[in-house]
């Protein structure tokens, strides 16, 4: 697992109470919140993508840190 997902693990789990995390092959991810999961969560290189309710969105490593990535999913689940 790279660095920048291991920060963003650490983020999430700081800012939104009672989340899970699902390791998945290949840098992927599963945020997983009630049993059920919200976001997939994608390490590509330069990239970061996060699929929430089949759509997918693509991430900069390079302007987006971990712990924006990490207020943005935040605001997500407090919204479903």
């Amino acid at each position: 697992m790279s660095e920048y997902m291991k920060q963003f693990k650490i983020q999430v789990a700081s800012k939104i109470p009672g989340i899970k995390f699902q390791d998945k092959s290949g840098g992927e991810l599963q945020l997983i919140k009630d049993g059920n999961v919200v976001a997939v969560i994608k390490d590509e290189k330069d990239y970061v993508t996060v699929t929430i309710k089949n759509n997918t969105f693509k991430y900069d490593k390079w302007y987006t840190k971990p712990e924006h990535l990490a207020e943005t999913i935040k605001i997500y689940v407090e919204r479903s």
